[in-house]
């Protein structure tokens, strides 16, 4: 797929500056980029996250990419872009958690933070595992398991062709 703009959100807690380089080298691939610094760990990441979108005017349709514990928060960030008319294309979960339906008698504190739409995923989901990254195996596995492409990012390729690659069989 071609998506109108990519959408880089960090982990709750973090800064854009987890993306490292890789939004400079993704645009010097002609994409749009948008990686936003999200001000808020807690409930309100994905409220302020797509406030954050919507001022950027994207381009769609979007790439949502996440990553860590931001993972499980795509779709509910997507649910917000879908209800402003934006269109999410595809998910892309990088060195990621995956999300998780909340179940009605789950009320334990390893349940999701919100829930998750029951329409999603709507788009094309993709996982991307890093070299090096600990603890994903289990995720990458099970991204697998939903039929889901993952790639494995091994060096001299580098992170942006990698991803770059992912988005591409979305």
């Amino acid at each position: 797929m071609t998506p109108g703009t990519l959408v880089l959100l960090h982990a709750p807690g973090g800064t854009a500056a987890a993306w490292g380089d890789l939004p400079e080298m993704l645009r010097s691939y002609g994409l749009d980029v948008v990686a936003p610094t999200v001000p808020d760990a807690g409930a309100g990441y994905v409220a302020r996250a797509s406030l954050i979108i919507a001022a950027t005017d994207p381009a769609v349709p979007l790439v949502l990419v996440g990553h860590g514990a931001a993972g499980p928060l795509l779709p509910a960030v997507a649910l917000a872009q879908r209800a402003a008319h934006r269109k999410v294309g595809g998910y892309v979960f990088v060195d990621a958690a995956l999300p998780r339906p909340r179940r009605e008698h789950d009320h334990s504190d390893a349940a999701p933070p919100v829930a998750v739409p029951a329409d999603w995923p709507e788009a094309p989901c993709g996982y991307l595992r890093t070299h090096g990254a600990a603890g994903c195996e289990q995720a990458a596995r099970e991204a697998r398991l939903r039929g889901w492409p993952v790639a494995e990012h091994e060096p001299p390729v580098t992170i942006a062709q990698a991803l770059g690659e992912l988005i591409a069989t979305l």
